[in-house]
């Protein structure tokens, strides 16, 4: 698990795309904080929302593009595997279960040290880090990654994961939050299964999102084991 997990991670910061997302996070954390006071200015907020202008920015784009920037570096995180051949190699070595942890953990450690990095840039700015708001969106990413690596297992051609990862982080957000806000009885239902209810709440009921995303962790695992390599 281990060795898989260290694997994945590595790579992670190999690839040109990995690149081009952490310089995206960090120019964004940077000049929304630098510029933070200056959009303020014209903005009417709440003492709570001024406090935390400095997050704005990088929030908001790992609240619009978070999941898309995670199916696009980690869409074949198990298929690829399989697709390969190399998966044969894997199951030999060690379960199907560490594989999964493995994986989900080498992902979401770079996702844990690229909101990290982002928040300590912030930090510059406002001084501080809000670590209520941090935990917000690390468990925002961690839904995510768990999710994407759902659909990596459910489907098994690495492109087309692709293609359906793309719709999804499109989609998802912009159902999530209507679902959220909605009075539609047909609907607002499934507000309770989306991470987007719970963090537009003010406390810490973003756990769930956490429990979420071991939920879907533990239904990827169960297909993977009844999977053929």
């Amino acid at each position: 698990m281990y060795v898989i997990g260290k694997r994945e991670f590595i790579s992670l910061f190999k690839g040109i795309k990995s690149i081009i997302i952490v310089v995206m996070l960090l120019v964004t954390s940077y000049y929304s904080a630098k510029f933070s006071n200056l959009f303020s200015s014209g903005i009417e907020l709440t003492a709570r929302e001024a406090e935390n202008i400095h997050t704005a920015g990088l929030l908001i784009l790992i609240l619009l593009f978070g999941q898309l920037f995670i199916t696009s570096l980690s869409h074949d995180s198990i298929n690829r595997e399989t697709h390969e051949r190399t998966i044969r190699f894997l199951v030999t070595r060690t379960s199907r279960t560490s594989i999964i942890i493995g994986k989900f953990f080498g992902i979401w450690l770079f996702w844990f040290i690229c909101l990290t990095t982002s928040f300590l840039l912030t930090s510059i700015f406002s001084q501080k880090i809000d670590v209520f708001i941090f935990s917000q969106t690390m468990s925002l990413l961690t839904y995510q990654i768990a999710l994407t690596i759902l659909l990596s297992v459910l489907i098994s051609k690495p492109g087309f994961t692709m293609f359906l990862g793309i719709v999804l982080a499109v989609v998802f957000p912009i159902f999530g939050f209507w679902a959220a806000y909605t009075s539609n009885g047909w609907v607002s239902w499934t507000k309770f299964v989306t991470p987007y209810y719970y963090l537009i709440r003010e406390d810490y009921s973003f756990l769930v999102i956490v429990l979420l995303a071991g939920i879907l962790l533990v239904i990827a695992n169960l297909i993977f084991k009844r999977r053929e390599c």
